[in-house]
């Protein structure tokens, strides 16, 4: 791989951090003046009104729907996990949440060892083992009382894992834009009953954060995958553990959250997990 391109897609993957702290933070705030099925509901459609004009241009539009059984599958997984993750805003700490996602990964490899016929190696199984100490350290059972958010924020991990699982067999087909196209698409139609029965309208003033939700939503996920597309993603993801200091920031500077001992070697061991398997990655098979 070139190092321009490693340059480039070091570039897009600070996209990726800027739009998905964003998305965080205006979460947080909407979650705090609308249900959650509302501010999916809004997400969806400003991103269908960004992304339907590329889908014209590009046109083959017809063969964009050959995949469809597999992404209303993979969309109906991902919107629960996306509904827990913006519920898990409101009820625990940033970065709490953004540790806890970072479990996907692990979830990821029980996933595909169970259902992609994936080995579990014994490096593997050591990653496995380290992330559940993590969650132990971040959620502290026996010590204190477990925050119904922290399981919320664990289902989301779930969620999302096996909404990877699923991406990885619709990408063998399906493009990039077909994929977050359709995902959006389809989540318009599944939140919109849910949205109708719970809508309330955002406050004037918080216009301003449904605008964030809706573009660092989109192009969080463009800007991923420009970056996965111009790098190995063992050189990829790595990046994205820098979104968990930077959550912790926000989080203290923005809201006066806390971030105790227990919960930085938790979120360490979850994030040395992620690199053991990722090193295993680049060694030769």
């Amino acid at each position: 791989m070139p190092q321009q391109s490693t340059g480039m897609a070091a570039i897009w993957m600070a996209g990726w951090l800027l739009n998905t702290l964003a998305l965080t933070v205006a979460g947080r705030e909407l979650g705090h003046d609308i249900p959650v099925f509302v501010i999916m509901i809004l997400r969806s459609v400003i991103a269908m009104i960004i992304l339907t004009p590329l889908i014209l241009y590009e046109g083959n539009v017809g063969q964009r729907f050959a995949n469809l059984r597999l992404n209303i599958i993979r969309n109906i997984v991902h919107y629960g996990a996306q509904y827990a993750w913006f519920s898990a805003l409101i009820l625990i700490p940033l970065a709490q949440v953004v540790s806890i996602e970072f479990t996907m990964p692990i979830w990821g490899a029980v996933i595909a060892a169970l259902f992609l016929s994936e080995k579990l190696t014994r490096f593997k199984l050591a990653a496995i083992a380290l992330g559940f100490i993590g969650i132990l350290m971040i959620v502290k059972p026996g010590t204190s009382f477990i925050d119904f958010g922290h399981v919320v924020a664990l289902l989301a991990a779930v969620g999302f894992a096996v909404s990877v699982a699923l991406t990885k067999v619709i990408t063998r087909k399906d493009t990039a834009l077909t994929v977050i196209f359709l995902m959006f698409a389809i989540q318009t139609v599944i939140g919109a009953v849910p949205a109708w029965l719970t809508w309330k309208w955002p406050a004037p003033e918080n216009w301003v954060w449904v605008a964030v939700v809706g573009l660092a939503g989109t192009f969080s996920h463009y800007c991923l995958s420009k970056a996965i597309s111009l790098a190995d993603i063992t050189i990829v993801t790595p990046m994205d553990f820098l979104r968990v200091p930077l959550t912790v920031l926000v989080g203290y500077w923005v809201y006066s959250e806390g971030f105790d001992l227990y919960s930085v070697i938790g979120t360490l061991l979850i994030l040395g997990a992620n690199m053991l398997n990722l090193l295993k990655a680049k060694q030769p098979a």
